[in-house]
């Protein structure tokens, strides 16, 4: 009945991409809990407390049904307020939110450019819409004018939607979010940006990059709850009539169980423990400290961010150094394609506040003899 499925499965495995779960094990150097708040005693005794005074586990329902609850309203309202947002719409993942916007929010005879390198939700979200896609070599500001340019000149008469991450998740680079401002400004465009990767780590207050860009009109931010800030969930944040329109038009909002009433009190003391610049300090010494170490030793350039990549182009080459590094208490993690382009199968190696120095320089001496091979 599934030889067809087994027969992909098989040329997974001899492509050196096939996928399995594993438990984790090792030094944290694979994660996305950039400041360790994931299994922080301050984040538990606050979900105790919200325990204590009555927050439910479970939401029963969807928001527009039974499920809507004051932990969603006074999130949403919170995060408004602190990132300089119209308003904010909470969602189970970052994944469900930039699928629903893009699916949503553009609409038939619009155009949306986005980076090559974005998200595989985002993707998603194009595939069910209604809008036209291209897309633009990363960070390539004239590639992507020039794609709106060639739109119009074909006819195109429609709104422009422009798609980036402010921090990449495999690259670990950012984007030139103050010069795609000035493009969307130019083209009367709309701009969405992913702060994934960037919320609770960079920015005043760990507020993102995408900080001062909030309020206006033609930006939407994404900032999801499951990294540096330790939770579950995504912020959409943005002008009131895009929130409005996602709660009546967005299927993956409107047919989803809502998110759990706990988890969103969990997010809102996430918000709070991320303003401490303490933990900023902390991530920034050993982001500095790894990149250091990228450099003279590894030979490889540091990112300037807490994720530094470490290419090998062979898919096999990639898996037998993670493996190695596996073996030798480092949870490190290969990357293939299609999550990676193709020849471009990496080690990602994440740094966060669940290492300490010792354990960075014990990583590069790790590392040092698998470059060799």
């Amino acid at each position: 009945m599934f030889d067809a499925h087994r027969s992909h499965l098989r040329d997974l495995e001899a492509a050196g991409r096939l996928r399995a779960l594993r438990p984790r094990s090792g030094i944290d150097f694979a994660s996305n809990d950039y400041l360790g708040l994931a299994g922080s005693a301050a984040l538990s005794e606050a979900v105790a407390a919200a325990l204590e005074r009555g927050v439910p586990v479970g939401s029963g329902g969807s928001r527009l049904l039974r499920g809507n609850h004051p932990e969603h309203e006074s999130l949403e309202a919170e995060a408004a307020a602190l990132f300089g947002s119209s308003a904010a719409l909470y969602f189970s993942s970052g994944y469900a939110a930039n699928s629903t916007m893009l699916a949503t929010l553009p609409q038939t005879g619009d155009l949306v450019v986005h980076d090559a390198l974005i998200h595989a939700s985002a993707h998603e979200g194009l595939r069910l819409g209604r809008a036209e896609s291209r897309a633009f070599p990363h960070n390539d500001i004239a590639a992507l004018e020039a794609a709106v340019a060639d739109w119009r000149s074909r006819g195109g008469r429609g709104r422009v939607w422009i798609a980036v991450e402010s921090l990449y998740s495999m690259d670990g680079d950012r984007a030139p979010l103050t010069a795609l401002a000035a493009v969307a400004d130019r083209l009367e465009a709309m701009l969405l940006i992913d702060e994934a990767h960037a919320v609770g780590v960079l920015g005043p207050g760990g507020l993102g990059l995408a900080a001062g860009l909030d309020g206006r009109e033609n930006v939407i931010v994404l900032r999801t709850c499951g990294k540096a800030l330790g939770c579950e969930g995504a912020l959409v944040c943005g002008d009131r009539t895009v929130i409005d329109f996602l709660v009546n038009r967005g299927r993956g909002f409107i047919f989803s169980t809502a998110p759990s009433p706990l988890m969103a009190s969990a997010v809102r003391a996430g918000l709070r423990l991320m303003a401490d610049d303490g933990l900023r300090t902390r991530l920034g010494d050993l982001v500095a400290r790894a990149g250091t170490a990228f450099e003279r030793r590894l030979g490889r350039p540091a990112t300037g961010s807490q994720i530094l990549p470490l290419v090998l182009g062979d898919d096999h080459a990639a898996m037998r150094a993670a493996a190695a590094l596996q073996a030798a208490g480092f949870d490190v993690r290969g990357i293939r394609p299609p999550t990676v382009p193709v020849g471009t199968a990496r080690l990602r190696i994440s740094v966060t506040l669940n290492v300490v120095a010792a354990e960075i320089d014990a990583l590069i001496d790790a590392l040092e003899p698998l470059l060799e091979i």
